[in-house]
């Protein structure tokens, strides 16, 4: 038999009888207060995000006006959409792949909950034949919501869920590499820790390794002996350079092709 203390008692019995009592499944919410120094520059960055994002947490008005324009893709055509934060947003596709009717729709400082809101807009209604997801750097700072390693591979599964249900092959990305070699990158691997990064790329690669997904291993070409991004590929510590794009783009180009030839192969 379950006790129940008697003021908790009268409590419950009064809603249960008070027809006028709302009914919430619900726990109450938490009362968070952020105490953390974003810094000089991300502070104030942060805190003009913030706003915006009640009303548009995906930021899907950003690319709202080039997606209206952007006409069908021609029968033949085999278009692929890149999908992530600033990696993404900084890399010109045009220059790493001549010719190549890829889509940018990296959005710079986004998270994967951002990317999987605004994933049915930016990515599913272009009629891609592929899709690359490349997410996570930011996610592990708790830039912009705490997240756990599990909840950034499982927004990045639910992402990958709906290009396969819309028929669109999927290349699943590791996050590259990281490093505090200059002052411009002096806390980058404090916010990023890379064994927290190298055991989400783990995941990643056994997520596609189950589900059949094209995999782009960046970390094993950026990488230094020390597992840190080579000082060479980055000025900041996280962006790649043109060195680092152009390491990356070949291997873009290999999963895009495993990915395009197995949805080619199923019936």
């Amino acid at each position: 038999m379950i006790r129940v203390a008697a003021p908790l008692l009268a409590l419950l019995l009064a809603g249960a009888s008070d027809p006028e009592q709302p009914y919430r499944s619900s726990p109450e919410r938490h009362n968070v207060e952020d105490r953390r120094d974003w810094g000089p520059w991300l502070g104030p960055f942060r805190a003009k995000l913030v706003p915006s994002m009640m009303q548009d947490f995906g930021e899907r008005y950003l690319y709202a006006a080039a997606n209206a324009v952007l006409p069908p893709p021609k029968r033949s055509e085999a278009r692929v959409v890149f999908i992530g934060d600033s990696i993404t947003d900084g890399w010109n596709l045009a220059r790493s792949f001549p010719g190549k009717p890829y889509v940018n729709r990296g959005i710079g400082s986004q998270v994967t909950a951002q990317m999987l809101v605004r994933f049915e807009q930016d990515v599913v209604a272009l009629h891609p034949r592929a899709v690359v997801i490349l997410g996570g750097v930011n996610d592990v700072t708790g830039f912009l919501q705490v997240e756990s390693a599990e909840s950034i591979v499982a927004n990045i599964e639910a992402m990958a869920d709906i290009a396969k249900a819309h028929g669109i092959a999927v290349v699943l990305c590791s996050i590259l590499p990281v490093n505090d070699y200059g002052d411009a990158a002096r806390a980058v691997v404090k916010e990023r820790k890379p064994a927290e990064l190298h055991r989400i790329n783990a995941a990643l690669r056994a997520l596609a390794a189950r589900r059949h997904l094209a995999y782009a291993d960046y970390d094993s070409v950026l990488a230094d002996s020390s597992g840190k991004m080579r000082a060479d590929y980055t000025r900041d510590g996280i962006h790649p350079l043109s060195t680092g794009y152009a390491r990356m783009a070949p291997i873009a180009a290999r999963a895009i092709d495993v990915a395009l030839g197995s949805s080619r192969a199923r019936p």
